[in-house]
């Protein structure tokens, strides 16, 4: 019987695809002591600060049934209207994501793409119109070094590798596709249109009492929380200046995702954004 919770057995590391090379992987990315040496380190040297030029950041959010989520971590508890809560997947390119300290230098970095997975929690205490922080569900990378990196050195972002991935965004559409293979990757094929109108009265709007709220809550977080494959539940501090006058709408054409299916989402309740581009920054990260 596999022990754990919901939240670290989905971060466990599943290679997508099978053999040799793959089980080198898992067990390298799950090396229990070096996990329990670098948090020695960290616990007394802070992680330097990461920073990316993200593009194309599409937002696909729903609501779903609380009752369908994994128990979130202590302390925490889902905001809910009528017993759901926002579910969003959010899709983008990285712009050169590295050290800040590598200053200009950060231009050699590469600019993978990611897509995380996310709902929002809010501390026990918390009203439901407090600011949220981030609880990542899954998270998916289409590069095995950022991959890699970041389960090496990091608790509170645990990627999957994607088969294959694409995200696009040109004047018209904006597609995204994650082909998992045999991995842990989530799967997901979408197609939305730019720029088309938003329709006049939905249940966000209903929900936060005008669609500029709704966004607001669904984009501007400065921490998240994510569960690590061992249990430990880590802190991140992010910056992510986003500039709402920059949203551009979206409306979902196509989609086709198993885990929207799990959650109770209904497809054609989504409400969809663009974000042309914001400066990305990973701040400060800790074990709770």
């Amino acid at each position: 019987m596999d022990a754990g919770t919901p939240l670290d057995r989905a971060s466990r590391y599943l290679h997508p695809v099978a053999g040799a090379w793959g089980r080198f992987v898992e067990r390298l990315v799950g090396f229990s002591a070096w996990r329990q040496l670098r948090r020695w380190i960290a616990a007394r040297w802070p992680m330097p600060a990461l920073v990316s030029d993200v593009v194309d950041v599409a937002y696909m959010s729903w609501w779903v049934d609380i009752q369908a989520l994994p128990v979130p971590p202590a302390g925490y508890h889902y905001p809910s209207w009528e017993g759901r809560t926002p579910f969003t997947i959010l899709s983008y390119r990285h712009g050169h994501f590295g050290p800040a300290l590598a200053g200009p230098f950060r231009r050699l970095f590469p600019s993978p793409l990611q897509s995380n997975w996310r709902c929002y929690v809010l501390r026990e205490d918390d009203s439901n119109d407090a600011a949220p922080t981030v609880l990542f569900l899954r998270n998916v990378m289409d590069s095995l070094p950022h991959v890699v990196g970041a389960r090496l050195f990091s608790d509170a972002m645990q990627p999957q590798l994607a088969h294959s991935m694409q995200h696009r965004c040109d004047h018209a559409i904006v597609s995204t596709r994650i082909a998992p293979g045999d991995g842990g990757a989530p799967a997901l094929l979408a197609e939305l249109g730019v720029g088309d109108p938003w329709p006049p009265g939905t249940s966000w709007v209903a929900s936060f009492g005008s669609r500029d709220a709704a966004v607001r809550f669904l984009a501007c977080q400065d921490a998240a929380v994510s569960i690590a494959p061992d249990g430990a539940t880590a802190f991140t501090v992010i910056a992510l200046p986003v500039d709402l006058s920059t949203v551009v709408p979206l409306t979902l054409r196509s989609l086709h995702c198993p885990m929207l299916e799990q959650v109770g989402a209904d497809p054609a309740d989504a409400l969809c954004f663009l974000l042309p581009r914001v400066p990305f920054g990973v701040v400060s990260e800790r074990l709770l």
